[in-house]
């Protein structure tokens, strides 16, 4: 058998709300990178229905995307003609297929993902030697986690009946180990959506070394 990303079916193309708060400290961080010196060359790992990479391409950036959601590439084909969205996974041959980028986003995919070792080596071999890898995931921390204990949250927080729903849970520490794992370094988070010890999405920025 096979193992696939978690190949979902969407509801639109717009991007989703957790978007709505991460996609500001991604443009940041994008633009902090690529500085005006490089090419504005971004690859959308987990695309889903093209929302993301609409806002990228809006900002100036030639992004090529992909998702192994037929029904979500669809949408995207449909809502975002000009994009180059296409079906493919992480366990695909990528790099081969699309070559090289300066970064290479990844906007809570992760948290779906049966073989994150896999995902994480196919995203390595998409960044250009120098380029970053921005990854976001729901946050899990000692906090964060007591606090949702506390307040009786556990259950709607991990729910496991759920279709499509979470199947690993990351800690800055255990997001930092897969990423150092695949060979990144220089890895730093942003905390969004609330408060740092609170956040409800991390983003790891993280260094393909020269």
């Amino acid at each position: 058998m096979s193992i696939e990303l978690d190949a979902t079916t969407y509801v639109h193309a717009k991007p989703t709300t957790a978007h709505s708060y991460i996609l500001p400290t991604v443009l940041d961080v994008l633009e902090t990178h690529f500085d005006g010196t490089l090419e504005n060359d971004v690859f959308d790992l987990g695309c889903g229905t093209g929302g993301a990479a609409a806002a990228l391409s809006e900002k100036g950036y030639d992004v090529v995307g992909v998702d192994p959601s037929n029904d979500g590439i669809t949408k995207a084909n449909i809502n975002y003609p000009q994009l180059p969205l296409n079906v493919g996974s992480a366990y695909d041959d990528l790099s081969s297929e699309y070559g090289k980028f300066n970064a290479v986003i990844s906007l809570e995919v992760v948290e779906h993902v049966y073989d994150p070792k896999a995902f994480t080596s196919t995203m390595y071999d998409l960044v250009k030697p120098g380029g970053i890898a921005v990854m976001s995931t729901p946050y899990h921390g000692y906090l964060k986690n007591l606090a949702l204990a506390a307040v009786g949250k556990m259950d709607d927080h991990f729910m496991p009946l759920k279709d499509h729903g979470h199947i690993k849970f990351w800690s800055k520490s255990t997001l930092s180990t897969l990423l150092m794992d695949s060979g990144f370094d220089n890895i730093r988070f942003e905390y969004v959506g609330r408060i740092p010890a609170f956040a409800k999405s991390m983003i790891a920025i993280a260094q393909r070394p020269v």
